[in-house]
C-alpha cells in the first residue's frame, strides 16, 4: 500500500485549505494568496495555494508544518511533495489544492499569479 493517499471524501476542500493557510500563517509565511481556479478549463488543480519565506528554511519549516496538520487533524497526505532538497521552492500537491511554497526571489521569478491572472485571488493578512 502506497504511503501517498488522497483527499479523504469526508474533508472538504474549503477545510483542507482553511488547515493550509493556518498552518502557513503558524510559521509566519508572507504574501499568502489563494487562487480559485475552478473556472478555468485548463487548470491543474481547483486551487493554488501561494505563499513565500524569508529563508530556505523556513520555506521548509512552512511545508512541514502544512503536511504535520493536515495529516493529524484529517490523516491526510499529499500525493506527491516536490523541492525539499533545494527549499527554494516547495510544492506540495493535495490534487484539489496545490501548495507552493516559495523563496521570496524565486517567487518573483515563476510568476505564478501572472501565469494563472485569471483566477479569483483572496489575499491573506501576514501575522
Amino acid at each position: 500500500m502506497s504511503a501517498q493517499v488522497s483527499l479523504k471524501k469526508d474533508l472538504s476542500t474549503d477545510s483542507l485549505n482553511e488547515i493550509i493557510i493556518d498552518s502557513i500563517q503558524d510559521i509566519k509565511g508572507k504574501n499568502i494568496v489563494k487562487l480559485d481556479m475552478r473556472e478555468l478549463h485548463d487548470a491543474p488543480a481547483d486551487y493554488f495555494i501561494i505563499c513565500e519565506g524569508e529563508s530556505s528554511t523556513q520555506v521548509k519549516a512552512i511545508s512541514e508544518r502544512i503536511h504535520m496538520r493536515v495529516k493529524e487533524e484529517t490523516g491526510t497526505l499529499p500525493t506527491h511533495v516536490e523541492g525539499k532538497g533545494h527549499a527554494s521552492w516547495i510544492c506540495v500537491d493535495y490534487f484539489t489544492t496545490v501548495v507552493h511554497v516559495f523563496y521570496k526571489e524565486k517567487r518573483e521569478f515563476y510568476e505564478l499569479e501572472d501565469l494563472w491572472s485569471d483566477a479569483k485571488f483572496t489575499e491573506y493578512d501576514n501575522l
